[in-house]
């Protein structure tokens, strides 16, 4: 499989990533889809290092990710950096539900990449979730499982082996780019840097290099040319305790959902 899809920022299908991602929590209306496609007439090609947002911003104009990787990160006095979790290709980030919300850290491309403006699908869950009440469920949802990745970044970092770490992310970014059809069952793209994983995972370059080769030596994962290969994501699952998130019984109810919108 070839890596374009989720990094090239001319890539036709990107519009659709977002209407694959929210429509996996509730069923969408053809005004809730026709405003989520709408995102993408004005895209805005970035260049890999840019900020997205600033630690202390005002989340106050949310975007979509339309191509390309992201993280959200922070860094210390002498230099290190800690990658809380990535913004994948259809991801919306600077939307929050808290009132007069600020960013707890500062969100940057990793790759070349694509946005473009979400105030439209802000406004319509903040302030009018009764006329899209599919959106506002959906984007509900969305927000539970992204909590639910960063328990499972918790549980990596503080508990998980370097061995399990490494095939706890593979798994975790193949099953998010599976729900929006930029993987195979068994290949992805990872257009990732070793220094960008290893901070990720809190671990040396030299120990994830050494944890790369050990999990090809043993016949699981292969990441080369920026993509990665599952030769056996069944004993990955298991060695690395993998589930995907479950936040919720069934698919959310299309019925109205109050939200806090942010004071002007």
């Amino acid at each position: 499989m070839s890596r374009l899809p989720a990094i090239d920022p001319e890539h036709p299908d990107q519009a659709q990533l977002v209407v694959r991602r929210l429509s996996k929590y509730a069923e969408l209306g053809p005004e809730e889809v026709e405003l989520l496609l709408s995102l993408s007439e004005e895209p805005e090609r970035l260049t890999a290092g840019t900020e997205l947002i600033g630690e202390g911003e005002r989340l106050e104009n949310p975007h979509l990710l339309l191509a390309g990787w992201a993280c959200r990160q922070r860094y210390l006095s002498d230099g290190r950096r800690q990658i809380f979790d990535f913004i994948l290709p259809g991801d919306v980030y600077g939307l929050c539900m808290r009132p007069q919300a600020i960013a707890l850290c500062n969100a940057v491309t990793l790759t070349r990449a694509t946005i473009s403006n979400a105030a439209p699908l802000g406004e319509a869950v903040l302030s009018r979730p009764e006329m899209y009440p599919g959106l506002t469920g959906a984007t509900l949802m969305s927000a539970s499982t992204d909590e639910a990745y960063m328990l499972n970044q918790m549980v990596r970092i503080g508990r998980q082996t370097a061995y399990e770490r490494v095939a706890h992310l593979i798994l975790e970014l193949h099953y998010r780019l599976s729900v929006v059809g930029l993987a195979t069952e068994t290949q992805m793209p990872l257009p990732l840097t070793q220094e960008i994983i290893a901070d990720s995972l809190g671990l040396s370059i030299v120990h994830l290099n050494r944890t790369l080769q050990q999990l090809r030596r043993d016949g699981l994962v292969e990441v080369k040319g920026g993509t990665a290969r599952l030769l056996d994501p069944g004993k990955l699952r298991s060695l690395s305790d993998f589930r995907a998130p479950h936040v919720s019984e069934r698919r959310v109810d299309t019925g109205i959902v109050r939200l806090h919108a942010a004071s002007p």
